[in-house]
Order: C-alpha cells, then sequence, then structure tokens
C-alpha cells in the first residue's frame, strides 16, 4: 500500500512502516510480521527489530534527551535483583541477599513533548495492537501513570543497570544511542520459572559464571521485546563519553496500571499523586 498525506498514519515518518507494516496487522504482511515476533519470543524469550524507527525520529530522540537533560532525575543506589528488601534469613551469597547497583537519569512521560517522534507513536493504538498480537495477549493498554508510561532513560559513563528480574512479564524498549564501550544488555534466558526459582543457577551467574549469557542485539533504531520475568539481565557500565540512550514503553492487561508512591519516589523522585 502506497502511503498518502491522507492515508499516512501520525506516526509514519517514525517507523520504517515497509519493513515494519504495524498499521495494517490484517494484511499478509502484518501477519507475517506479528508470526515473525512470537516465533522468535517462543525460541530465545527475546524479540529485536532492527531499524523499526526511522534514522531520524532516532536523531530527534538523541536531540531531545539532550534538551531535557535538566529534567532527569539522577538514581544511584542498591537493591536487590528481585527489588525487594534483603532477605536476612538467607547466607550472604544467596541471591535473595545478593545486592546490585543501579544508577542512571530517567526522563519522565510528562516532561516529553506531545509533537515528539516517541511520544506520537507510544501513543497510537496501531503500535499498542501490535505489542499486544505479538505477545499472543487479547488486549493491552497503555500505561494511566503520567511518568512512567514512557520514559527515556540515559545512562552516563560509570552508570550502569545492575542484575534483576523484572517485575513485569514482558518489557518493551528502543534504543537511540549506544555508548562508545560497555552499555552491553546482557541477559540469562528462562533462568527461572513460575515454578522453579533456580536460585543455584541464579547464583552462579551473580558470582560470575558467563555459560548462560547472551547479548541483546542494540543497535540505534531496535525495537525489543524482552520477556525479562524469568531472564535476569543487566545493562553493563558505560565508559568513554557518549552516554546509553533508550526508552522503556510501558503496558499492561488492565487499564488503570500505575506505579505504587515507593517505586515512583525511587525512579522519577516524586509521585504522580
Amino acid at each position: 500500500m502506497t502511503l498518502t498525506a491522507t492515508t499516512a498514519p501520525a506516526y509514519a515518518d517514525v517507523v520504517d512502516l515497509e519493513r515494519y507494516p504495524i498499521h495494517e496487522l490484517d494484511s499478509k504482511r502484518g501477519r507475517a510480521l506479528v508470526d515473525s515476533c512470537r516465533a522468535a519470543l517462543a525460541k530465545d524469550g527475546v524479540c529485536t527489530l532492527e531499524g523499526f524507527i526511522t534514522p531520524e525520529a532516532v536523531s530527534s530522540m538523541v536531540e531531545l534527551a539532550g534538551q531535557l537533560q535538566d529534567k532527569a532525575w539522577a538514581s544511584d543506589r542498591t537493591h536487590t535483583i528481585y527489588f525487594e528488601p534483603v532477605d536476612e534469613s538467607v547466607h550472604a551469597q544467596h541471591p535473595r541477599a545478593h545486592q546490585v547497583r543501579s544508577a542512571k537519569h530517567g526522563i519522565a512521560y510528562d516532561h516529553i513533548p506531545g509533537d515528539a517522534p516517541m511520544r506520537r507513536l507510544y501513543e497510537s493504538d496501531d503500535l499498542t495492537a501490535f505489542i499486544a498480537a505479538a505477545l499472543e495477549k487479547p488486549v493491552l493498554y497503555r500505561s494511566a501513570d503520567p511518568l512512567d508510561a514512557l520514559q527515556v532513560t540515559t545512562f552516563h559513563p560509570g552508570e550502569e543497570l545492575g542484575w534483576h528480574f523484572d517485575r513485569s512479564e514482558f518489557s518493551m524498549t528502543v534504543m537511540y544511542q549506544q555508548a562508545d564501550e560497555g552499555g552491553d544488555f546482557e541477559y540469562a534466558p528462562g533462568l527461572r520459572s513460575d515454578d522453579d526459582e533456580n536460585y543455584e543457577g541464579v547464583q552462579e551467574v551473580l558470582q560470575g559464571d558467563r555459560s548462560r549469557l547472551k547479548v541483546l542485539p542494540s543497535a540505534p533504531g531496535t525495537l525489543a521485546f524482552f520477556r525479562g520475568e524469568h531472564a535476569l539481565h543487566q545493562v553493563t557500565p558505560i565508559k568513554g563519553a557518549t552516554p546509553r540512550i533508550n526508552s522503556v514503553l510501558t503496558y499492561g492487561e488492565r487499564p488503570d496500571m500505575r506505579l505504587n508512591d515507593l517505586t515512583s519516589e525511587l525512579f522519577y523522585g516524586r509521585t504522580s499523586s
């Protein structure tokens, strides 16, 4: 289908719709895209769509991150890999007692202008429908949180994201800029399950065993679906002068999903209430 000024989606300048026809999910090409995403997620717990975001939109988001630098909330803290208090009843090397460091700068959703490329895309029903179809969910909703729905994260030199499991089943990220060195998204797929925490295997990774690890491709413009609830993952420390910049897109199966006040204070230095 050839897009015209009257038929083009409002985000047509943001997504490479020739490669990724998210506006035509019922077409043959649209169904093939969804099927390929489902197959990748079933096989590896991750799906990466390189070049999903156009170079022009990527450049605009990098520029925006610089313009909003004074709005970014800087956090630097230690936490457990489960984002729960340290379990004092277990030995110091146990995963439930192990602590890691996370340091980053987060720009909240309410600071991102309405005409920003990624905000226009996130707020489209087409992207929400595509994400739901790829995840085999009957319906998904964009987050109702005015801070956390869509954010831009910048990792400056020396900053990192410590090992952790996500609290949600899936996460969606878009990469804008890679660091000069470091900033690798490393993960151990399927390290735990709903039925087995696999503390022994988790402890081995935390103590330096790299035999299970994979690195998520992260070229600028890549959209990634990641099953982070069962995969231990981290972003390695940033080196060099160029920061790592990406966005996290938040969805849920309920229309009223929000962060609790404690987590909101932690990530953004304020609450939405």
